[in-house]
C-alpha cells in the first residue's frame, strides 16, 4: 500500500518549480491558474525571489502548495495515471494538509491557493512580531517534550507543536517561555534546542484568531469531501466527509501535529511506500518513525519517470 504526502512551510527555495515549469506545459498551467486565483505573479517570486519575500507566510503557504501539486499533476496527466488507482491515503505536514486535501479533490486549486493565502495572512496576523517563538528540540521524544513546556511556561503558553519524530519536537509559545524551554533542555534529557526562523508561533493557543478567520473561511467554500482517505494533522487518522475536514483544519491552526503518529497508524494500516512529491522534507522522518518504509522524494521530471517505472 503507498502514501502520497505533502510537505509544509520551511521547504519554500528560490526556483522552485521554474525547471519543471520549463520542462511541462502541465506545471506551468498550475503555476498560472495559482497566480490568477492570488491575483499576484507568485510563480516569479518562486522562480525569481527575492528569497525574503517568498519566505513570507502568506507567499510560502500557497507557494509550496503550488509546486508539489504541479509535481503530481504532471506525474498524473504526463504519465497517464490516476492517484486513486496508485495511492491508498494521502497526507500533508501543517500547510501541506491543504496540498493533500486538493490532491484527492476536497478542494479545487483555485480554493486551495486562496485558502492558503487567507491561512498565512492570518497566522501572521494573529501575533504581533517579536511575541512568539518556536523551537526545535534535537533528541527529544514526546515525553521529554511535554514535560519541558510544561516546566518553562510559567504562565505563559509553551506547548508541542509538531511531534515530527522520535527524535524531534517542536514547541511554540511566547517567546520569553521558548527562550527559558532552550537553557532547560539538558535538564530534561534534551540533546539540543534551536530558536527556529519563522515569524509567529505556529500550532498553539496564540494562533486562536487565525484559527477564527480559518473557519470563516472555510465556512465560505465548497467542498464534495475526498475520495481517497486523509490522515488529519490533528487526529492522525482517516478523514473523508467534507465537514469533519473543514473542523479539522480550523482545529489544525492550534492544535499539534501529529505527525509521528499519523505515519504510525498509515503503517499500522499496511502503508509501506510513502511518496513525498515537491520536498525532500518529509522523507528522513518517515525513516526514522518506520525504518522499513520505503520512501521516494519527486521534485523533477527525472524523479517523475523514475516513479513511472516503479507504480
Amino acid at each position: 500500500m503507498r502514501a502520497f504526502i505533502f510537505p509544509g512551510q520551511g521547504s519554500q527555495s528560490v526556483g522552485m518549480g521554474a525547471a519543471l515549469a520549463a520542462a511541462s506545459p502541465v506545471a506551468r498551467h498550475i503555476f498560472e491558474e495559482v497566480d490568477e486565483a492570488l491575483g499576484q505573479a507568485l510563480f516569479r517570486l518562486m522562480s525569481e525571489g527575492p528569497e525574503a519575500d517568498l519566505t513570507l507566510t502568506e507567499n510560502a503557504q500557497p507557494a509550496i502548495m503550488a509546486n508539489a501539486l504541479a509535481t503530481l499533476r504532471v506525474l498524473e496527466k504526463e504519465g497517464g495515471i490516476e492517484i486513486a488507482a496508485k495511492a491508498d491515503a494521502v497526507a500533508g505536514h501543517s500547510l501541506g494538509e491543504y496540498s493533500a486535501l486538493s490532491a484527492v479533490g476536497a478542494f479545487d486549486l483555485p480554493t486551495t491557493a486562496r485558502l492558503l493565502k487567507t491561512r498565512g495572512q492570518a497566522m501572521q496576523a494573529a501575533v504581533p512580531v517579536g511575541v512568539g517563538a518556536m523551537a526545535a528540540l534535537l533528541g527529544a521524544d514526546i515525553e521529554k517534550a511535554e514535560a519541558l513546556a510544561a516546566a518553562a511556561a510559567q504562565g505563559e503558553v509553551c506547548t508541542v507543536a509538531n511531534d515530527n519524530d522520535p527524535s524531534q519536537v517542536v514547541i511554540s509559545g511566547h517567546k520569553g517561555a521558548i527562550e527559558r524551554a532552550i537553557e532547560m533542555v539538558k535538564d530534561h534529557g534534551i540533546k539540543r534546542g534551536v530558536l527556529l526562523p519563522v515569524s509567529a508561533p505556529f500550532h498553539c493557543p496564540l494562533m486562536q484568531p487565525a484559527a477564527d478567520a480559518m473557519a470563516q473561511a472555510l465556512a465560505a467554500v465548497e467542498s464534495p469531501g475526498a475520495f481517497l482517505p486523509v490522515y488529519a494533522n490533528v487526529t492522525a487518522a482517516p478523514v473523508t466527509d467534507a465537514a469533519a475536514i473543514r473542523a479539522l483544519l480550523v482545529e489544525q491552526v492550534t492544535g499539534r501535529v501529529r505527525w509521528r503518529e499519523s505515519i504510525t497508524a498509515m503503517w499500522d494500516a499496511g502503508i509501506t511506500d510513502f511518496v513525498e512529491f515537491g520536498g525532500k522534507v518529509l522523507g528522513p522522518m518517515v525513516k526514522r518513525i518506520a525504518p522499513d518504509a520505503t520512501v521516494t522524494s519527486v521534485i523533477t521530471m527525472d524523479d517523475i519517470e523514475a516513479l513511472l517505472g516503479r507504480i
